[in-house]
């Protein structure tokens, strides 16, 4: 790879163009919009026929395909690429443009499945750095072999500066757009905070309320824990719910307690030991103390006056709620419970009823464990339910979970079979995240079925992504891959099933050089 000569009459269109770019992506705002926009405008002013941008994932070392002008629209938040891998991966790696005028013939280059990129011939990456950090990488390919000039090259990585920011901008923008749709629904969520509610519901919710408004960087609730004893006039004080627990810089007991008994707010500038500000509040209902809101902030935080006041009027209205809760707390578990366990039961009566017409044909061993992996699928879902306390499921959590019980289960001991499950966290309603449980439990078990018959060891990769109008969640295996008459069996036809019909999405089957491809699509509504 050879540099050229800047070229100095290229100097001021060069100007205009990153002008024209950078007036583009002032007006841009939400992630989305502003890839599109700096793909579309990198093509124009490059004068090339592709411009594709790959961002890293949260783990730091994948490069999903996010947004492209020339690429397949289908492979956009599925293709991926290690850092260092390909001559995109390569740029990343070592931080600097990699180029070359017939890119199929580099030895860095790698061929991505699904792209359709195989019409061109020249690529130049630049890498997406922002304060010395990398974030992804822009390339940019032509049909024609081209040999790009150093202007040409200064160019893109100039352009790549500017998308670095707006990019950072984009993600800062859809985060704290995700925080006001959160603060809207803590303020609906506030608004009712008198009606009847899960007790650990409310305070989950409280808490995180809290810590926001105070600047805290922690919050918990304490309450009193009311024994047997009528006389006892100091009972102990517990975190509610248990995972509150301030773990990271334990709460002395005792001034916990000199509030509940005092009645009166508490405020430490440092604590020893962690030097971290501490205010506490009471909750209190009719002039009784059932417990104590404490709120932590960072060493050198300072805890003011109107945020002391405004922690004790939502404390005033906790001690409400939760009186409020406690009422109704035993009615409200046993009618979820019921419609939980309802759904629940009828959706393993569902499966089990479409074995039925196969009854006679099917080892009752290979039943009973297929039958055991769909039920602790739907467990799976209900224990990061249990745990987080919301209504919103994070699915690579529970597909984290399913893999785990799966391979315990189904695996065969002379043949190692790693499934790995990676990309983003989508959250979805319990219900929604049931289903796709269920569909992935399905699409596991068939690949360890029938995608490494013959072979020695296997893979089995998960990831999760989201695109501007789907969520996506594949299910790829390095086996003998897919037949050429695709027969549905009967965990196939219960996967299509719950994907068109329950979650009005698609189910693809890919053929792989070396192994298949399931492709589950939704809508991104079903995020909702």
């Amino acid at each position: 790879m050879e540099r050229h000569a800047d070229d100095g009459p290229q100097r001021l269109p060069a100007l205009a163009a990153l002008r024209a770019i950078a007036r583009s992506l002032s007006a841009a705002w939400d992630l989305d919009t502003t890839l599109d926009l700096i793909a579309r405008k990198t093509t124009e002013v490059m004068g090339v026929e592709s411009c594709t941008i790959y961002l890293l994932d949260t783990d730091g070392a994948t490069l999903r395909l996010r947004a492209s002008t020339g690429l397949s629209p289908q492979a956009l938040g599925r293709a991926t690429l290690q850092v260092g891998e390909g001559m995109t991966g390569l740029a990343v790696a070592e931080n600097r443009p990699v180029f070359a005028a017939d890119a199929q013939h580099d030895p860095h280059f790698k061929w991505l499945d699904d792209t359709e990129e195989m019409r061109f011939r020249s690529l130049l990456a630049a890498p997406l750095v922002l304060e010395d950090r990398p974030i992804g990488a822009l390339n940019v390919q032509t049909v024609e072999p081209r040999h790009y000039t150093a202007g040409e090259i200064e160019l893109l990585a100039l352009i790549s500066d500017l998308a670095a920011g707006a990019l950072a901008k984009a993600q800062l923008y859809d985060r704290q757009r995700r925080q006001l749709d959160d603060l809207r629904t803590l303020a609906q969520v506030s608004e009712a905070i008198t009606s009847p509610q899960y007790l650990d519901d409310i305070l989950a919710v409280v808490t995180e309320l809290a810590a926001r408004t105070v600047g805290a960087s922690a919050c918990a609730i304490y309450l009193r824990e009311m024994g047997d004893d009528p006389a006892d006039s100091d009972p102990p004080l517990l975190a509610h719910p248990p995972r509150a627990e301030l773990d990271s810089t334990p709460l002395d007991p005792v001034l916990l307690a000199e509030v509940a008994r005092g009645g009166r707010p508490l405020y430490v500038a440092q604590l020893a030991g962690s030097g971290a500000a501490l205010l506490a509040v009471p909750l209190s209902v009719q002039e009784r103390v059932i417990g104590v809101l404490a709120c932590l902030g960072p060493p050198g935080h300072a805890f003011s006056e109107s945020q002391e006041a405004l922690l004790t009027t939502l404390a005033n209205q906790t001690a409400l709620a939760i009186e409020n809760a406690r009422l109704v707390t035993s009615a409200a578990v046993v009618r979820e419970m019921h419609h939980r366990i309802k759904n629940n039961l009828q959706t393993v009566a569902m499966l089990m009823q479409l074995q039925l017409p196969e009854a006679d044909r099917l080892e009752t061993r290979q039943v009973l464990l297929t039958n055991i992996h769909r039920i602790r699928s739907i467990a799976a879902v209900h224990e990061i339910l249990s745990d987080q306390g919301f209504r919103l499921v994070n699915v690579k959590a529970v597909l984290e979970r399913i893999a785990q019980t799966t391979m315990t289960g189904m695996a065969r001991p002379d043949q190692p079979v790693r499934i790995a499950v990676r990309g983003d966290n989508l959250q979805l309603p319990s219900r929604a995240a049931t289903a796709v449980a269920v569909v992935v439990n399905e699409l596991i078990q068939n690949s360890l079925e029938h995608a490494f018959v013959g072979r020695a060891a296997g893979r089995i990769d998960i990831a999760l992504a989201r695109t501007p109008d789907a969520l996506m969640i594949l299910v790829r295996d390095d086996g003998v891959g897919l037949p050429d008459e695709l027969e549905h069996n009967l965990g196939l036809e219960i996967a299509q099933a719950l994907v068109v019909e329950d979650l009005q999405g698609e189910l693809q089957f890919n053929r792989l050089p070396g192994g298949a491809e399931v492709c589950i699509r939704l809508p991104r509504a079903a995020e909702g």
